[in-house]
């Protein structure tokens, strides 16, 4: 009789837990950085800048920059190549298992989205604009970048902004703000503009200074950490009280040094002179937390008094995030909001955020299942094997690409193949496709199959990871490619090394 009762309390517990875990979610968590780097190129060493000896490794990277350089020689190669700081990151995140899943540029300001590879398969419609505030406009040293995207079905935005500088224009700040806001649109009908998203984070150098407080009793507070004193002259803060549309937008306590400004290579605030037009000595600069980063859960829906339990009030749009904030919900907690004073190649120090993003999925299975079939190399042609788990708009544009696993972005594959044009058989359930052995590489190496969706602009599928054996043909020939392709490059590469 014990042990039946023990079974249905296990039961019960096992129900709970599982009710609780539906209604919870799943947790995931997200790093973000922000800096205004002035025109520097990138440091060595980005460790702590990115956490990377933290036993929690983050499942997401969000990375803006401000201030990028972007004189003309280097703007025109960065074009055609990667600029060295989104160089540097994919070199070293990929390693790590991470993918760039996107990024945008314009002119100084750089937004980069980074992902654990396990998520890829489930990050889809993926969008990213900009808009130029600066100078009239038409030149990109001020304004706003954005990446939108659907994480497990979530519709996520990243705003890395940089706003009008010098104290006088706090409200120029929030205009532009507001103009960013209402004029950025996505070609995506659950999220046509910023504040359609279920969660927004908006970030980067927005200039705000600290009013009124004079330049001793600011660096008083500064050097005894008492920055609460600080924080109602903050002119963020103070645009918040009367501003609607930054009062939605949610920041956590600046318990850390304000970021700006340094003089280079060093933790001094500004300690130098500045020469007016006519020779005068101007002020130095005040610090102030002009690099922020702040977050907007999109409002749940209020129903109309007394129709509590009848939403016939609603219409259609605000039914259905009702349904989904019942349904899916989704919650975010901020671990970490801190300066890193480490760095002293720019006059700003960076800012990071650590949160914890809590979410139902909705979505749990990949759109395509493929994996490679029977033993690879480049002695014969190899075969790939795909399903198809739910429909989805496929295109005679899509295509399986062979990656090193490490690899560092959807463009960093070894070879391709058009899932169409090299279709060998297919049923309703299982498809097959061929790889040519001349595209295979010859030292062969761990390797994953990923599928590449043209209409929905994203990697829908990864397979496992599998070895690629070294072709024994060229072994016993003692013969070697005279074009070695992208894998046999990086195996070359490591042997030299």
């Amino acid at each position: 009789m014990m042990e039946e009762n023990e079974e249905q309390l296990d039961v019960q517990l096992s129900a709970l837990s599982l009710k609780k875990g539906i209604n919870e979610g799943e947790s995931f968590r997200l790093h973000m950085v922000t800096w205004n780097v002035a025109t520097a190129d990138p440091p060595d060493d980005v460790t702590s800048l990115l956490h990377l000896n933290s036993p929690k490794r983050p499942d997401l990277y969000v990375i803006g920059l401000q201030e990028v350089y972007s004189g003309p020689l280097r703007f025109m190669s960065d074009v055609v190549f990667d600029d060295p700081w989104s160089q540097l990151l994919m070199s070293i995140l990929a390693p790590q298992n991470y993918v760039k899943v996107s990024s945008i540029r314009m002119q100084g300001l750089l937004l980069l989205f980074f992902s654990k590879v396990d998520h890829v398969p489930f990050i889809k419609d993926i969008q990213a604009t900009y808009t130029r505030t600066g100078i009239m406009g038409y030149w990109g040293n001020k304004g706003g970048v954005s990446i939108s995207l659907s994480f497990y079905g979530h519709m996520l935005c990243f705003l890395n902004c940089h706003l009008a500088a010098h104290m006088k224009y706090a409200s120029e700040r929030v205009d532009e703000f507001e103009y960013i806001m209402a004029t950025q649109t996505f070609d995506c009908k659950k999220a046509p503009q910023i504040v359609d998203h279920r969660l927004v984070f908006w970030f980067g150098d927005l200039n705000f200074r600290i009013e009124d407080h004079g330049m001793h009793f600011v660096r008083s507070c500064i050097n005894n950490q008492t920055y609460n004193l600080l924080w109602s002259k903050d002119q963020l803060t103070m645009m918040k009280k009367k501003e609607q549309v930054l009062q939605e937008f949610e920041e956590g306590p600046l318990d850390f040094q304000p970021t700006y400004k340094f003089d280079l290579n060093s933790d001094t605030y500004d300690s130098r002179l500045y020469k007016t037009w006519f020779g005068f000595n101007g002020k130095k600069r005040k610090p102030a937390w002009t690099d922020r980063i702040l977050w907007r859960l999109r409002p749940k829906v209020s129903l109309p008094d007394g129709q509590d339990e009848n939403k016939s009030g609603l219409d259609a749009k605000m039914l259905k995030q009702l349904e989904e904030d019942e349904e899916y919900p989704l919650k975010i907690r901020q671990d970490l909001y801190t300066s890193n004073m480490q760095y002293s190649i720019s006059d700003h120090k960076p800012v990071i955020g650590v949160f914890t993003l809590e979410l139902r999925k909705m979505c749990k299975t990949p759109l395509v299942r493929l994996q490679a079939e029977g033993d690879w190399s480049a002695d014969i042609d190899a075969m790939v094997v795909y399903s198809p788990l739910q429909p989805f708009p496929s295109s005679t544009w899509d295509w399986i690409g062979l990656y090193k696993v490490g690899f560092s972005s959807v463009s960093d594959y070894i070879t391709y193949t058009w899932v169409k044009d090299d279709e060998v058989a297919f049923n309703e359930e299982v498809i097959q496709v061929y790889v040519s052995k001349e595209e295979i590489p010859v030292r062969g190496g761990e390797c994953v199959l990923c599928y590449y969706s043209n209409t929905l602009q994203c990697i829908i599928g990864i397979s496992e990871p599998f070895q690629v054996l070294e072709s024994k043909v060229a072994v016993e020939e003692g013969v070697l490619p005279e074009r070695i392709n992208g894998l046999d490059k990086t195996v070359a590469d490591e042997e030299f090394w």
